[in-house]
């Protein structure tokens, strides 16, 4: 079948949930896929910040098959040792002590706000508390994480939803401290606020935060489903302050393709929080997911993952910026290692179409900021080949 037949097919047969570009994949390498028609594309969405590793890395790809020929899949009523040594690497990385695999970021966020809730609950015996989210976050499409999302477009569908939910201003701690009161039990955001318009939370903002959630015991969860697994150029982007929080989402980049994510804890929270018979899934934390979890990790160290995010992201920067003074049409430029964004006075969709057109993939973050967020291994040739295109898009 030809492109359009298959689409067809596919508009035919799938729930329209999605406005889907009009490509249909084949396959990928390195930083580039390319169509059924053999087209070839240069890659700055990575899947939405999940594949870290570009496509058709051998050494994933080899623990994979390794991994399906031993044994894909047995319940969480065994143990089995991908989960047991994805645990520790993970453990390592974050900086937290426990670890709960999930299938995805959203289940991530429900699991993070359940602990968050049995916590308060087993402190002082009620079940009336709140939680703070912040206005234009973004923590997923499922009950909970759409109660916590700070979009009202995305809720009003939905409601009710999960109650007691209060919404802050990002990066204002004042906005923070109007909303706690003697029910507050936790304070949720993204280190990097994505779909928001790639804000990074500043370090006093952090700081503040920490403070008050240490002083009042309200816990800080931290959501780095996206921001997470080097894309800022550290593990997780917390680590850049020191500022550590009780609870870690974690999801995307964290198995390079495989669905699977996490949400991290401390010890004192562990012990104090979730326990038996109180959050379960299926599939989380099967051999095959942790696996790839395990491999992606290595893969990190063995890269140097991280030195690459520093020093092509800060050359992504430098062009980005010296793009925004050759064009009034952009307003702003922000961001962090490999996820940043332009602010344009428009609406951004047709210069993303154009992009597809030439070659490139690019994302937006609202309606009017470009989002680039490639593979962690992207050069600076690909930033250059990225920007040629972008220019000509502009022009």
């Amino acid at each position: 079948m030809n492109m359009k037949e298959y689409i067809d097919e596919a508009e035919a047969a799938l729930l329209h949930t999605y406005n889907r570009y009009q490509i249909v994949w084949d396959r990928g390498d390195g930083m580039y896929l390319y169509d059924i028609e053999g087209r070839k594309y240069l890659d700055f969405v990575a899947g939405i910040a999940v594949f870290a590793l570009g496509y058709n890395n051998k050494a994933y790809n080899d623990a994979l098959k390794a991994q399906i020929d031993k044994v894909i899949h047995t319940s969480n009523y065994y143990y089995n040792v991908p989960a047991i040594e994805a645990a520790k690497k993970l453990k390592a990385v974050s900086g937290m002590d426990r670890v709960f695999f999930t299938n995805s970021g959203a289940e991530a966020v429900e699991g993070a706000l359940k602990a968050a809730r049995k916590y308060a609950f087993l402190r002082d015996g009620h079940t009336d508390h709140e939680i703070i989210a912040m206005n234009h976050s973004f923590h997923g499409r499922t009950m909970g994480a759409l109660s916590v999302t700070g979009n009202p477009h995305y809720r009003e569908a939905f409601e009710p939803l999960i109650g007691n939910i209060r919404f802050a201003d990002f990066n204002d701690f004042a906005s923070v401290q109007a909303q706690v009161t003697d029910k507050t039990c936790a304070v949720i955001f993204e280190t990097v606020q994505g779909e928001g318009g790639i804000y990074p939370a500043t370090e006093d903002f952090l700081r503040q935060v920490k403070a008050l959630c240490e002083e009042r015991d309200i816990l800080l969860i931290l959501d780095e489903i996206q921001c997470g697994m080097g894309r800022t150029g550290y593990m997780y982007a917390w680590q850049r302050w020191g500022v550590k929080p009780d609870i870690l989402t974690s999801a995307k980049a964290i198995g390079c393709g495989v669905p699977v994510g996490a949400f991290m804890m401390t010890e004192k929270v562990a012990r104090q929080s979730l326990t038996s018979g109180d959050h379960g899934t299926t599939y989380g934390g099967n051999p095959l997911a942790c696996a790839a979890i395990s491999k992606v990790i290595d893969l990190f160290d063995e890269c140097n993952i991280l030195d690459n995010v520093r020093e092509v992201g800060a050359y992504l920067y430098e062009r980005l910026d010296a793009l925004c003074k050759r064009h009034d049409c952009i307003k702003a430029h922000r961001g962090a290692g490999l996820l940043q964004g332009l602010e344009f006075d428009r609406p951004v969709g047709d210069i993303i179409l154009k992009a597809v057109d030439n070659g490139l993939l690019l994302i937006n973050a609202g309606a009017n900021v470009i989002r680039f967020i490639p593979p962690l291994v992207a050069s600076k040739e690909h930033v250059d080949e990225m920007l040629a295109i972008l220019e000509k898009c502009l022009a």
